[in-house]
């Protein structure tokens, strides 16, 4: 499970769905969410989570992409099984991991020092804690 450090900054809501915006890692992310973790609040200090298989990789990005949320990050490892790769990144002061197939790993030629874009869904990202509630 990936874990980020980031600050609540806007919280809007329309009946039971929230979209929850974040300064994490010098970055801004954005959560899609059906209800509010208890204690959440503008300027509040949470813990977010990301399953690795949910972490797409993208290298030499351009153009416009629905994804709001992307982190610049630096390959730090990878190791190929048969079927997938697990590749260890650094964004900023962070570790993230990400699950991808073996096959787009040799496709894009990921190497380690590569400087990459991380992509994840807004409906993927969710509060593990809020630290300060």
């Amino acid at each position: 499970m990936n874990r980020l450090s980031a600050i609540v900054t806007q919280i809007e809501g329309e009946q039971n769905l929230h979209i929850i915006s974040f300064e994490c890692a010098g970055s801004k992310l954005k959560m899609m969410g059906l209800d509010l973790p208890k204690g959440l609040h503008i300027n509040a200090h949470v813990t977010l989570g990301i399953k690795p298989s949910h972490v797409a990789i993208a290298k030499n990005m351009s153009g416009e992409l629905s994804y709001s949320n992307q982190l610049q990050a630096t390959i730090k490892s990878i190791e190929n099984g048969k079927l997938l790769s697990s590749i260890l990144l650094h964004v900023n002061e962070n570790e993230m991991q990400s699950f991808i197939t073996r096959s787009s790993c040799e496709r894009m030629n990921l190497q380690s020092g590569d400087d990459v874009t991380l992509l994840m869904k807004a409906s993927e990202l969710f509060v593990l804690e809020v630290n300060d509630a």
